[in-house]
C-alpha cells in the first residue's frame, strides 16, 4: 500500500509500513493491482464515512491505528486511526491521517460516470455539499479532493466523427459548472 515515497519522506514511510505491518491481520488480501492512497491530515475516517454514505456498492474496511513510535512524527496521537480501507462501487481505496504537510490538488481527480441527469444531479449535489464547485464538471469535495462528474454522453458526443457536432458540443460544456446532458444535446443536434 505504501510504496514509493519522495526524497524526505523515507524515515516517516518506514515507520508507517512497519506500523502499517504490525496492525494489519495477515488474511488481508489485496485484490487489486492498483489502489489510489489518499492522504488527509486527520480525516480520513470522516472521509471514508462520507464517500460511502453517497457511492452505492460501498463499504468501510480494515482500520489501523498509530503506535506511539509512528504516530510522533504526524503529530497524531497513539491509537488514532492511521489507514481507513474503504471502497466504492468496487473500486478499492485507501485513507490515510498522515499530518498537515501534504494536501490535495486538482492535478488529481475522481471522475464519476453518469448514466442521467438525475445521476449528475445527485454525486454534484453529494459531492460539492461543504466543498467548491468549478468548471465543466468538476469540482472539490469538502476535504479538498477534486472530483469530475461527467455524464458518458458528454464522452460519446465529443468523439463524433462529425467535427462540427463535438466542436458545438465542447462550446457547450465550456459554459457550464454542473454538466446539464439536455443542453449538450440541443448543443449537439443544432444544425
Amino acid at each position: 500500500m505504501l510504496q514509493s515515497v519522495p526524497r524526505g519522506r523515507g524515515t516517516l514511510h518506514a515507520r508507517r509500513v512497519r506500523s502499517l505491518e504490525q496492525d494489519q491481520n495477515m488474511t488481508t488480501k489485496i485484490t487489486q493491482k492498483i489502489t489510489p492512497f489518499l492522504w488527509f491530515d486527520d480525516k480520513a475516517e470522516e472521509a471514508a464515512t462520507f464517500y460511502t454514505s453517497i457511492f452505492k456498492n460501498s463499504k468501510i474496511g480494515k482500520m489501523t491505528r498509530y503506535e506511539a513510535e509512528a504516530a510522533g512524527p504526524t503529530g497524531r496521537p497513539a491509537g488514532s486511526v492511521m489507514t481507513v480501507e474503504f471502497e466504492l462501487e468496487n473500486q478499492e481505496f485507501v485513507a490515510l491521517n498522515g499530518g498537515p504537510m501534504f494536501k490535495f490538488t486538482e492535478a488529481t481527480s475522481f471522475v464519476v460516470n453518469c448514466e442521467t441527469q438525475e445521476e449528475v444531479d445527485y454525486f454534484w449535489s453529494k459531492l460539492s455539499a461543504g466543498g467548491e464547485e468549478s468548471r465543466c464538471g468538476w469540482l472539490k469535495d469538502k476535504f479538498g479532493l477534486s472530483w469530475q462528474v461527467v455524464p458518458t454522453v458528454l464522452i460519446e458526443m465529443l468523439a463524433d466523427k462529425d467535427a462540427a457536432k463535438a466542436k458545438r458540443v465542447m462550446h457547450a460544456m465550456l459554459q457550464m459548472d454542473k454538466i446539464d446532458i439536455p443542453t449538450l444535446k440541443k448543443a449537439y443536434e443544432q444544425k
